[in-house]
C-alpha cells in the first residue's frame, strides 16, 4: 500500500504509522499507538530489573579459633541462607594474642565450615592468612552430596515355620468318631 494511504488510515483510526522492518523491500509498517507501546516496553524493563538479584559479598566474622560448636553452627546456618539467596560469603577469623601461635586451629575451623557447606557452595578462594586474620570466600552452587542408596526392600526372608495351631496339642479336643 502507498505510504500516503497508510498515513491517512492511521490518522483516521487515531493511531500512529510505525515502521517495523525498514530493511525489507518494501519496508513494513504497522498502525499502532506508539506511546502506549513505548510505555509498556518501559514497564516490562523495570519489572525485569526489579526481579534481578545482585550478588553481594557477605562477611561472617569469627572472633576466635576457640569458637564453640553451637556458635559455629549458627554462623554456618547464616552462611547457608546467604548462599541460598545467591550471595557470596567471606569468612574472616581473627587471631588475638597467643592464638597466633596456633594457626592450625583456625584452619581446622575453616575445614569444618568448608565441609558443612560443600553441598550448597564451592570454594571461591581457599583460606589464606593475611597478618592476624585468615579469610576464605565461598560462592553459591556446589555439588550436592550423593544421596545414600536406600536399602532395597528385603527379599522374602526365610520365615520360621508357623505353628500349625495356636493351641497346644494337649488342649485339642478329640473328634468324635
Amino acid at each position: 500500500m502507498e505510504t500516503r494511504e497508510a498515513i491517512l488510515r492511521a490518522r483516521e483510526a487515531g493511531f500512529d504509522l510505525v515502521e517495523v522492518a525498514p530493511q525489507s523491500r518494501p519496508p513494513v509498517c504497522r498502525i499502532m499507538d506508539y506511546g502506549k507501546w513505548k510505555y509498556a516496553q518501559r514497564k516490562k524493563e523495570q519489572h525485569s530489573k526489579a526481579k534481578r538479584h545482585e550478588t553481594e559479598l557477605k562477611e561472617i566474622r569469627i572472633k576466635t579459633p576457640k569458637i564453640g560448636d553451637h556458635d559455629l553452627e549458627i554462623k554456618i546456618k547464616h552462611a547457608r541462607e546467604f548462599l541460598a539467596r545467591g550471595d557470596r560469603v567471606q569468612f574472616t577469623l581473627r587471631f588475638r594474642g597467643r592464638e597466633l601461635a596456633h594457626v592450625d586451629e583456625g584452619q581446622k575451623v575453616f575445614a569444618k565450615i568448608q565441609q558443612d557447606l560443600s553441598e550448597v557452595s564451592k570454594v571461591d578462594q581457599g583460606y589464606r592468612r593475611e597478618g592476624r586474620r585468615i579469610t576464605m570466600t565461598l560462592a553459591p552452587g556446589g555439588t550436592p552430596a550423593p544421596k545414600a542408596k536406600s536399602e532395597p526392600a528385603k527379599a522374602a526372608a526365610p520365615k520360621a515355620p508357623a505353628a500349625e495351631s495356636a493351641t497346644p496339642p494337649a488342649a485339642q479336643t478329640p473328634s468324635a468318631s
